[in-house]
Formats: C-alpha cells, structure tokens, sequence
C-alpha cells in the first residue's frame, strides 16, 4: 500500500520539526510520502517516509515568478509530486492541459506524478463522473510514452467528499477505481476523499485500493498511527 500524506497549507517550520519527529516514529510495511509545504521541504530528514511535493510549475525555470521547476525539486531529493488536486483545479484554475504539460516535465525529472482525479457533487448526480474521469486521464497522459505512463500513481478523489467527512460508498469507490484500472490497468490508484482512522475499516474491505491520498488526517500522526495499525490489520 502507498499512503501519500498532503500537508497542504500546514505547519510552520518549527511545527514541522515537531511534525516530523512524531513521523519518524511510526513503523509500517507501506510505503510513506511525504509532501510538505514548499518551505519545510528543504526540512524534511525522515528515513522511513520518502519526499514529495504538492505542485510544481508547467513551465520551464526561467521568468515565471512564484513557480518551482522539476529540476528544483529533483535537487531536493523529491521523488514524487502531486498534480492536478481538486484545490488547485478550483482555485487556480488549472487545466487538463495545464496538468499534462506538469506531468511531462515531472517525468523529464524522474519524478513519479500522483495525479489527482475526481467529479463534482453536481457531475455525481448528473451520472457524468465516469467521463469526467476518462477526459482527464485522456488530456493529462497526452504525449506520455507507455514506459513513463506505467510510473504514474492516480488519486481517485471524489471533489464533494473531499474534508466534508462523507464518502462515497464501498461500491461507488470500488466502481470508480475498476474505471480507472480498465484504462490504466499497471498503475497504482489511491483513494482520496475524508479517509480516516475510523472509516478505514470499511474502505480496506476494497481490495481495488492501491493507497491512501491523506489530507486532514495526515496532520495528526497519532491518529495516523492508527489508521495504518488498522490498515494492516
């Protein structure tokens, strides 16, 4: 199991330092990522968690202010970096487009994109969550060679679940992820969506899952301990 932890817009430097120390102690069989703000990556000093990023910028370094490069955040040792969350999407409008030129240049890097898919309450309701998913896959993986498509992990994250608390059934997930593994059947396909240390019981009973994308939850490692303790159960 992959567990991808997004910190999001968290965590000062020292709550990051104090954030980490309590990372280190957890012992799990999965693999762990970490992706951390921008600025507490240059922070990051874990031997059981490996680094990732939550963006990275669809340009080339040069005069595009604000942006970090895939060449930057491969000499930060960064193995993995999102794409395409539904944050971004949303509030920097990014593009399919946008996403697909982010992952070419990732990949240009050797850095592994978890590139994040998922509908909208109103696309739910409307039955369109299966083509939405089918478009962005489609336009995010254009140009990308079978090899380095095969090295891409995706996150299923149904957008009107994501930190509301309320998720999808085992059904509506396990559909959603088959979906996905009928196009892309050698990739990894991680679920995001208000997992939790409660409800992780459930959704472990679908054995679709390849991971995790965490974002609350990744803040709180005790309460992560024990996601991942009921996990390996």
């Amino acid at each position: 199991m992959i567990i991808a932890l997004n910190n999001k817009c968290n965590l000062t430097k020292q709550d990051f330092l104090k954030y980490q120390e309590e990372l280190g102690k957890i012992s799990t069989n999965n693999k762990l990522i970490l992706c951390p703000t921008f600025l507490n990556i240059g922070h990051y000093n874990l031997e059981n968690v490996e680094l990732g990023a939550q963006n990275v910028s669809s340009k080339e370094p040069g005069a595009t202010t604000g942006e970090v490069a895939a060449i930057q955040l491969k000499e930060e040792q960064v193995k993995y970096c999102i794409v395409g969350h539904s944050e971004r999407r949303n509030y920097q409008h990014e593009t399919n487009e946008e996403i697909n030129q982010k992952i070419i240049k990732l990949l240009d890097q050797n850095i592994i994109p978890i590139l994040c898919v998922g509908e909208t309450k109103e696309e739910r309701e409307k039955h369109l969550e299966k083509g939405i998913i089918e478009k962005e896959l489609e336009i995010a993986l254009q140009q990308v060679n079978q090899e380095q498509k095969e090295k891409i992990i995706i996150a299923y994250e149904p957008i009107w679940s994501i930190g509301t608390g309320i998720i999808p059934t085992n059904e509506e997930i396990k559909e959603m992820i088959k979906n996905i593994k009928e196009i892309l059947p050698n990739n990894k396909v991680l679920y995001g969506g208000s997992a939790n240390e409660e409800n992780i019981v459930l959704l472990r009973e679908i054995k679709e899952i390849d991971g995790y994308l965490l974002g609350g939850l990744s803040l709180k490692p005790e309460k992560l301990k024990i996601f991942i303790e009921k996990l390996e159960k």
